[in-house]
């Protein structure tokens, strides 16, 4: 409560209340003001990180790469068990031309399909085939020989187009063939078709 000494040093009570509201007054406003500008920011910081983050999502076919017949080709990668070295594939009487054999891979015999025969490539004999590209398709486990394992390649789903007829399902611009191989067939199936 104001004093007489207030009085003598001769502080106005009431300017001083309505300085101390118009300060408050101010301050609650740039509050407001930062508030808003805050949300402002905040949102576009969110817009441009969800953008940045779809950029990134770009879907992807992931595959191994092999080369056979001087023709580049690839698995889808959830089909790939293992490659190994061709080393060691017996022969097996009576097979289909497009069998080259059979090799004992993880405690099971496992039949060596020659795309090249498959797929009417040119090329012959063993000897440029030096990787066998073991494939797991449903129940059935058979390798695809290779002259060499290029690797794993991340293909944008948005970059294939559709392949030849054949037993493919997309061709990259680099002419990339991923191959079907439930369409391709194991061993099996193709020695019940012919």
């Amino acid at each position: 409560m104001p004093g007489e000494d207030d009085a003598k040093v001769g502080i106005d009570y009431i300017a001083l209340r309505k300085q101390l509201d118009d300060a408050h007054a101010l301050l609650e406003g740039t509050q407001a003001v930062s508030a808003e500008k805050r949300r402002a920011v905040l949102g576009a910081r969110a817009k441009a990180l969800a953008e940045s983050r779809h950029e990134e999502r770009q879907e992807v076919l992931s595959v191994l790469a092999f080369l056979v017949g001087g023709e580049r080709y690839a698995v889808r990668i959830e089909h790939v068990d293992h490659v190994l070295e061709a080393r060691g594939i017996a022969s097996l009487p009576g097979a289909p031309r497009h069998v080259l054999g059979a090799l004992v891979s993880r405690s099971r015999v496992v039949p060596v399909l020659d795309l090249r025969q498959l797929l009417g490539l040119e090329g012959g004999g063993m000897s440029d085939l030096g990787k066998v590209v073991v494939v797991e398709v449903g129940e059935e486990c058979f390798g695809l020989a290779a002259q060499e394992v290029e690797g794993r390649k991340e293909l944008p789903k948005t970059e294939l187009s559709q392949p030849p007829p054949g037993p493919f399902l997309f061709l990259t611009q680099d002419r990339l063939t991923v191959l079907d191989l439930e369409q391709l067939g194991g061993p099996s199936a193709r020695a019940e078709g012919e």
